[in-house]
């Protein structure tokens, strides 16, 4: 028996391990949810936003490896999946978008609702089609899942809402063909970075996402030349536990000594990164670049010897190349640094440093002396939090103070909008993460500004109960904007946020809310919101004064900064 256009993609959902599909529901997309509705294994996740559904299936996506599904409706709701599709796209994250679309009689009528999608994802989607016959099943959806997920990325595809019950004549079984092929580069290439790596005397690391594949290799390599390992934000991940090598993170969330690792440098093995702060990179270093993508060799720095390969199977090959027994000067003192910059740290998430008379001065001045310092509430989620927790971290200063303060040790995994910088992001990827794996401890580093962004979701949360801990740094405030504005001489403006109280909130719709002010509280709060069944929101006051100072600051940054806040105490001078 033949089988309809929605039947035919449900049953693909099952066959691939999908799972759950995000979406909001709508005319066009009827027959394809009543297909989910009856389909075994694949659970439809209807959503409030499909922003939200956008970003809930590339987190599933970028934490299962395989492919994430979402789906929105005709013109709105396809141009709602945007931004959340736009954030998979950068995270090369495997994301399939079917997108409902106006009778296909309509189609380029400016029919009511109607959208061009395919011209809408044209930026956006490395794979887009609308399929305009039953007979281009299952060719059109085989391609699409297929430039999804054997090339990262985001595939669309537009399905007319009178198309999806008609049967398909030349129905057939589904064949996707999803092997991925493992390279490495030739013998000579291979040679000249050892030859460069072997004449330098202080080498860095420079380590991202894409190695996270070969730790076993990447840490035989740094011993092998004696090298500190910095580590891009998605490296935290996979790199940051149980590694005497690693320096932590450089550009404006980093730290003095991974600043010094690439500042002494004379080499730099850039590992699986496409880090894109041109301005933190090192200075007359060489520099040997490994990326699966040859379009990535060289567009950041300089490159002198650019391999095109797998991480691991290059460095296995690299290897036996490298000269050891190499002074560890370098290494020995970037490591002690780092040491010593995160044992100040410690003593800034300390509670007990609100004690200090310099603190009083300071909480006299702004009156705001009862707010939680960030940095200890993010040590205090890091010390309670599961040893295979799955953190998710807004843009802006949650994110800043995670890096910092929150350890991926154990089995700890990390996700939030590391390469296009989406606000609202944490609490949808929480939501996905936690219908991905339904037994783990999910933890989302919530903003203020990103909470409210998408605060309707928090119904997704409650319908669906999912026991997501949303830690909200309220610091009614964009924090980051802030001190951007601040750092260039500028007074605040247009930062200052008039919140809700979040917790009050979150209880009105079902959800655990827990609402904390006081300091000593901090630790015992924490620790009873994580423990506690079910979702939780806790809304924490946090000190919107809080300044992350950057790995290095300029004198330029100090004096605008000074000049800014003179401009804030004195609002009639320009």
């Amino acid at each position: 028996m033949a089988r309809t256009v929605a039947r035919i993609i449900a049953d693909a959902l099952q066959e691939l391990g999908v799972g759950h599909v995000f979406g909001v529901v709508g005319d066009a997309l009827n027959p394809l949810t009543e297909a989910i509705r009856t389909t075994d294994g694949v659970q439809w996740v209807g959503c409030r936003h499909e922003e939200a559904a956008a970003f809930a299936a590339g987190a599933r996506a970028q934490l299962s490896g395989t492919l994430g599904v979402c789906a929105g409706t005709v013109g709105p709701g396809s141009v709602h999946l945007l931004n959340g599709l736009y954030d998979a796209a950068k995270s090369r994250a495997p994301v399939l978008a079917i997108c409902g679309q106006v009778p296909l009689a309509e189609i380029g009528s400016d029919y009511f609702q109607e959208v061009d999608n395919d011209l809408l994802f044209r930026d956006v989607a490395i794979h887009r089609a609308t399929v305009t016959s039953p007979e281009q099943m299952p060719r059109a959806l085989e391609a699409a899942v297929r430039a999804a997920v054997t090339r990262g990325g985001v595939a669309v595809l537009t399905v007319p809402g009178d198309l999806g019950d008609q049967e398909v004549t030349g129905d057939r079984p589904l064949r996707f063909a999803l092997d991925r092929a493992v390279t490495r580069p030739d013998d000579p290439a291979l040679t000249r970075a050892a030859d460069l790596l072997n004449a330098a005397s202080r080498v860095t690391l420079l380590v991202g996402q894409g190695a996270r594949g070969a730790r076993a290799e990447v840490l035989s390599t740094a011993e092998a030349l004696a090298a500190p390992m910095v580590l891009t934000l998605k490296a935290k991940e996979g790199f940051e536990g149980d590694n005497p090598y690693q320096v932590g993170q450089t550009g404006l969330i980093g730290n003095p000594a991974a600043a010094h690792a690439f500042d002494e440098a004379d080499a730099l093995l850039m590992l699986g990164t496409d880090f894109p702060y041109r301005d933190w990179y090192p200075e007359g270093a060489r520099v040997v670049q490994i990326d699966t993508r040859e379009e990535h060799l060289g567009r950041r720095t300089p490159v002198d010897v650019g391999l095109a390969g797998d991480t691991g199977a290059t460095l296995r090959a690299l290897l036996p190349l490298l000269k050891t027994g190499r002074d560890r000067a370098h290494l020995d003192d970037t490591v002690e640094r780092f040491t010593t910059w995160r044992e100040g740290q410690h003593r800034l998430a300390d509670p007990a440093q609100e004690e200090r008379p310099v603190r009083k001065v300071r909480a006299a001045l702004d009156n705001r002396g009862h707010d939680i310092r960030p940095q200890a509430l993010a040590a205090a989620v890091d010390a309670h939090a599961a040893d295979d927790a799955v953190f998710t971290s807004d843009t802006g200063m949650a994110t800043v103070w995670l890096s910092r303060f929150v350890t991926l040790h154990g089995d700890r995994r990390l996700l939030g909008s590391y390469n296009l910088g989406s606000m609202a992001n944490a609490m949808p990827q929480a939501l996905g993460a936690q219908l991905w794996a339904p037994d783990r401890q999910i933890v989302a580093f919530c903003g203020d500004g990103g909470l409210s962004m998408l605060l309707g979701d928090l119904m997704t949360i409650k319908t669906y109960r999912l026991p997501v801990k949303l830690v909200v740094f309220d610091n009614r405030s964009l924090g980051m904007v802030k001190l951007e504005q601040e750092q260039s001489g500028l007074p605040e403006f247009g930062t200052d946020l008039d919140n809700p109280d979040f917790a009050a909130v979150a209880t009105a719709l079902g959800i655990t809310g827990i609402r904390l002010t006081d300091p000593a509280a901090l630790d015992e709060t924490v620790r009873r919101a994580l423990a506690t069944p079910g979702p939780v929101l806790l809304d924490v006051l946090t000190n919107p004064e809080e300044v992350a100072v950057p790995a290095k600051p300029t004198l330029a940054q100090g004096w605008g900064y000074a000049v800014a806040k003179a401009r804030e105490l004195l609002p009639g001078q320009q």
